[in-house]
């Protein structure tokens, strides 16, 4: 296919995605949208940058810093289930606004509470939310994309870049805001000594970020106000829809919903306390549940990478340099060759241990592969099934159920792909259990 006058070439199987994944790491033009609203931050940066800023990043993200947010995980989405309640029993209504107000991570990531699930109009969120349908808007209308004719369509750009420094404005605000308090509690803590695999309690990725850039003397404002921002837009997208899709399958499939009430019986029982690190582990089947939805509606569809060498596949196809390439993650995940008959059929077990004996690793990539795969899966898993475990203990999604084991959804490109009923956003009806 061609974008514009340049090639792009369309990869569905695993074996050539790997090597486009292992081999071509700088993201195609189009992300150049993003990058104008986030800046470099490491999801789109240039690989001279990323290469740099990945470094810093990893670790800030270990499993045992993600461990430390459960408090936060815990109290937020107790939060969202009692938003919930008010709409149960009541019919029809949409989740989605729930969902994407518990999904904002400023409080993880700069530790500010904006309260969002309370105020459906924080000034952030409502800047991030439009910003996001804007950027997909002009990817995908092709008379959007160059800049000086975007600017003619006044009241789009205008509003893009209102809500590009709302966001900006807001994240330097609170860099500032640190560096004062830095500098106020400053003590006889020598930064290069710091060991942030032991100092993480109580952290923001904030604080995580300046002590394992250097400190003082290591990001400065920009760099930390484009990193941040970028956590911000990546945690709240893709664990939003993951978490609306999931809902809307558990409402087509009711005996695979009641499983999953039956696993979280057996880890709560009749017990309303909060989530703890030590349940995460044991929702094995939600787990699956999740896995397989990812695998049927990757959030993220597609991934787009620019060739600046002459690439061979394994297929035998020579990728000439300069062209572009697109990597369906949809279609790799349905793969029939992969995954065999049943490649579109809802079915977690598929996922079990004993059975999950995948000849490929990107057969399965919502969270991509290679050197510039996800660096925050983990954080995003424990937010999903957080979310998911607080809302299904005290509900049930009903739905209309299908009638075989393929579902019926409906998908709309944004910047992430998410399910549309009727164009609107996820619709369900709850009920108490």
């Amino acid at each position: 296919m061609n974008k514009g006058s340049q090639k792009c070439e369309l990869l569905v199987d695993p074996v050539n995605i790997e090597t486009v994944l292992k081999s071509c790491l700088e993201k195609d033009d189009l992300h150049r949208f993003i990058r104008n609203v986030i800046g470099n931050g490491v999801i789109v940066a240039p690989v001279p940058i990323w290469k740099i800023r990945r470094k810093v990043m990893m670790p800030a993200l270990t499993p045992k810093i993600v461990e430390s947010f459960i408090d936060i995980f815990a109290t937020q989405t107790n939060v969202l289930a009692q938003k919930l309640e008010p709409s149960c029993g009541t019919g029809e209504f949409s989740v989605w606004p729930f969902i994407n107000r518990y999904t904002l991570v400023t409080e993880t990531a700069l530790g500010v509470k904006l309260k969002a699930q309370d105020d459906p109009n924080v000034p952030f969120l409502t800047a991030l939310n439009r910003v996001t349908n804007l950027l997909s808007e002009r990817i995908f209308h092709l008379w959007l994309q160059p800049d000086w004719l975007y600017k003619l369509f006044r009241g789009k750009y205008t509003e893009h870049e209102k809500c590009r420094f709302t966001m900006r404005d807001f994240v330097a605000e609170v860099i500032s805001k640190k560096r004062e308090e830095r500098a106020i509690n400053k003590t006889s803590e020598i930064e290069t000594d710091f060991n942030i695999k032991d100092s993480h309690k109580d952290q923001t990725f904030l604080d995580l970020l300046i002590k394992s850039s250097g400190g003082d003397k290591g990001y400065n404002d920009v760099e930390l106000r484009e990193e941040i921002l970028t956590l911000i837009i990546a945690g709240t997208d893709t664990s939003a829809v993951a978490i609306a899709n999931t809902l809307v399958l558990l409402g087509k499939y009711p005996k695979i919903q009641e499983k999953v009430h039956e696993e979280l019986s057996s880890v709560y029982g009749d017990s309303d306390r909060l989530l703890d690190k030590e349940d995460l582990p044991k929702l094995q089947y939600l787990e699956r549940v999740i896995k397989e939805s990812m695998r049927l509606y990757p959030p993220a569809p597609f991934l787009v990478r620019k060739l600046l060498r002459e690439v061979a596949l394994p297929s035998g196809h020579v990728l000439p340099a300069g062209s572009g390439v697109i990597i369906s993650i949809w279609g790799a995940h349905r793969n029939p060759k992969y995954w065999g008959p049943d490649a579109e059929c809802f079915y977690p077990d598929r996922f079990l241990p004993e059975r999950l004996n995948l000849p490929h690793p990107c057969c399965y990539l919502p969270f991509s592969n290679g050197p510039r795969n996800c660096v925050g899966y983990q954080y995003a898993m424990m937010s999903m099934k957080g979310a998911l475990s607080a809302i299904l203990r005290r509900y049930k999604v009903i739905g209309t159920p299908e009638e075989g084991p393929i579902p019926r959804m409906k998908m709309k490109i944004d910047i992430m792909y998410n399910y549309r009923e009727n164009e609107t956003n996820p619709k369900m009806h709850y009920m108490y259990l």
